[in-house]
């Protein structure tokens, strides 16, 4: 990633004052908050579903009555949350953090269409200062939200904090495209494809030019491990999903 001055940062290809990203983040999902997992499917050709499962599957809740507490951050819409929920154990909790109060709403209202609402709980919060006590949470996951938090760093360490001894780290997110002929269809159909269809369905191109454009600008699965490891996280590793197009990160708090 290349370095630039401490007070910018990077929103799509732009450069931008740091303390603006995060309004400008929030003002891309109140625009598309309605319409984010129905893009999803589109954009994604139903992987996205696949790559969430396997981050269920990694983080394995228990079955059991004993109390299991997950943090699912920056997943306003509840997709990590219900996943996870589904087969786990009596003692299983969920409370999804989001900063957007519109994918909240969204997320509110499945989790009452899905009757899961006294197990999945969702708070209003921001990734970098999390609203939660020291040691509170026995997982704490992260799906295709890390890279539009300003201060990823700051983020992880909060991560670390929120977690208990034992407690794992799990980050979803897209990543290089590593092969060859993949990676040129790719980026065909991440800028020629996505923005039209983000205004097709959603009514808003210029969102989706911008995280298409953020998938670029994020760290490559190496880098990103080393500032998971920053963090405090110990036994960082990392997992390619689909040619690259995505990773599975995981770290624990020992």
């Amino acid at each position: 990633m290349i370095d630039q001055p401490a007070n910018t940062t990077h929103f799509g290809f732009r450069d931008v004052p740091l303390g603006d990203k995060q309004t400008l983040v929030n003002d891309v999902f109140h625009s598309v908050a309605q319409r984010y997992d129905l893009m999803n499917d589109l954009m994604s050709a139903g992987m996205h579903r696949l790559w969430k499962q396997a981050m269920i599957t990694a983080l394995n809740p228990p079955r059991g009555d004993q109390p299991y507490a997950l943090l699912d951050v920056a997943g306003g819409t509840g997709d990590i949350a219900f996943r996870a929920a589904n087969g786990a154990g009596a003692g299983f909790r969920a409370t999804v953090c989001d900063i957007n109060s519109d994918m909240l709403t969204v997320g509110r209202e499945r989790a009452a269409a899905r009757h899961v609402a006294e197990r999945v709980s969702f708070v209003e919060g921001n990734a970098e200062a999390l609203p939660f006590p020291e040691r509170s949470f026995d997982a704490y996951t992260i799906a295709f939200g890390i890279r539009n938090v300003p201060r990823i760093d700051l983020a992880l360490k909060e991560a670390f904090r929120v977690l208990r001894p034992g407690g794992r780290f799990l980050c979803l997110e897209f990543s290089t495209v590593d092969v060859p002929g993949l990676d040129r269809l790719y980026d065909l159909f991440s800028f020629k494809v996505i923005p039209p269809l983000g205004r097709a369905v959603a009514g808003d191109a210029e969102s989706y030019r911008y995280l298409v454009e953020s998938i670029r600008k994020f760290p490559k699965p190496n880098a990103f491990a080393e500032i998971i490891r920053s963090a405090g996280l110990s036994r960082v590793s990392w997992q390619s999903l689909s040619g690259g197009i995505v990773a599975l990160h995981s770290g624990w708090r020992l």
